[in-house]
C-alpha cells in the first residue's frame, strides 16, 4: 500500500515485529531541488542511507510489516516533535534549502498535516489492529549513521537506542555482539535524550515494546549490502521477539 506520505509492505498482523523507518527516502513529492541543494539532499541530512532496503529485508525475513516513509527529513522529520525547531530545516551548513526557503508555521503545519500526520496515522493504525486482534508486536525503528562524524571515526556498527525496557535493549545488544558487530548502547544518539522519537510515541501510546537501531550506513549502501547484513540482524532480533519486557 502506498499513500504520498507512507509504503506500508507486508502483513500488520503477521510475524512478531512492526519496523518502521523514517527517513527511508530522499523524495520530494512537492518540489524540484536546486542543483546546489542535490549534495545534501543525496546525503545523509537528506535519508538514512540504506536504512530502508535493510527495513524491507528484515520485514521479509521475519514475516512482518514495515513502515516506510516516502518524504525526505528535509521536507520534514518524522522522527522529531512537530514542535522542534529542526522539524522543518532551513539550512545546512549555511546552505539555505530551495524547498524551505521562506517556510513560516502555516506551511510547517501543512507539511505536518500532509506528511507527517498520515506518516504516524499508518503506525499507529497498525498497532492498534493488532492490539484489537490480541497480537502482540514489538516495535523496532530503523535508522543509519555516516562512519564519519566532524572528522572522527565511528567504530560502532549498530547502534541499540532505547529509554526504556533496558533490560531487553541490552540483550539485543548482546545478540548483535554475538553476530559479530560492534555494537554500542545510546550511541551514536541517545534513546535517554530524548533521540528516538518515533518510536517512544507509538510504544508509550500502544504500551508498546520499543527500541531503535542504528546501523553504519557504508554497511547497507547497497541493496545488495543490506540484503547481506539482514540475517546477522535479523537472527539478533529473535531475541527481542522472545525474551520478557522488564
Amino acid at each position: 500500500m502506498e499513500h504520498d506520505a507512507y509504503e506500508l509492505i507486508g502483513d500488520p498482523a503477521a510475524g512478531p515485529f512492526l519496523f518502521t523507518c523514517e527517513h527511508a527516502t530522499r523524495r520530494l513529492p512537492e518540489w524540484e531541488p536546486e542543483p546546489a541543494d542535490l549534495r545534501l539532499l543525496e546525503d545523509h541530512w537528506g535519508w538514512d542511507v540504506g536504512a530502508a532496503d535493510l527495513a524491507r529485508e528484515l520485514a521479509r525475513l521475519r514475516g512482518c510489516a514495515a513502515l516506510l516513509s516516502r518524504f525526505s527529513r528535509l521536507v520534514c522529520d518524522p522522527n522529531r516533535a512537530p514542535e522542534e525547531p529542526s522539524f522543518v530545516v532551513a539550512e545546512i551548513a549555511g546552505h539555505a534549502l530551495s524547498w524551505n526557503r521562506g517556510v513560516d508555521a502555516h506551511e510547517r503545519e501543512r507539511r505536518r498535516a500532509r506528511y507527517f500526520d498520515p506518516y504516524h496515522g499508518a503506525i499507529d493504525a497498525v498497532l492498534a489492529q493488532r492490539a484489537t486482534a490480541g497480537l502482540p508486536v514489538r516495535l523496532c525503528s530503523i535508522h543509519s549513521f555516516t562512519p564519519v562524524w566532524d572528522g572522527a571515526a565511528r567504530a560502532m556498527e549498530v547502534g541499540v537506542l532505547f529509554d526504556a525496557h533496558e533490560a531487553l535493549a541490552r540483550r539485543v545488544a548482546g545478540a548483535l555482539a554475538h553476530e559479530g558487530f560492534a555494537v554500542a548502547e545510546n550511541e551514536p544518539y541517545s534513546g535517554m535524550a530524548g533521540l528516538i522519537y518515533a518510536a517512544q510515541r507509538h510504544g508509550r501510546a500502544r504500551d508498546v515494546v520499543y527500541l531503535e537501531l542504528e546501523v553504519r550506513n557504508d554497511l547497507i549502501a547497497t541493496p545488495e549490502r543490506a540484503r547481506s547484513l539482514a540475517p546477522r540482524i535479523a537472527r539478533a532480533l529473535d531475541a527481542y521477539a522472545e525474551a520478557e519486557s522488564r
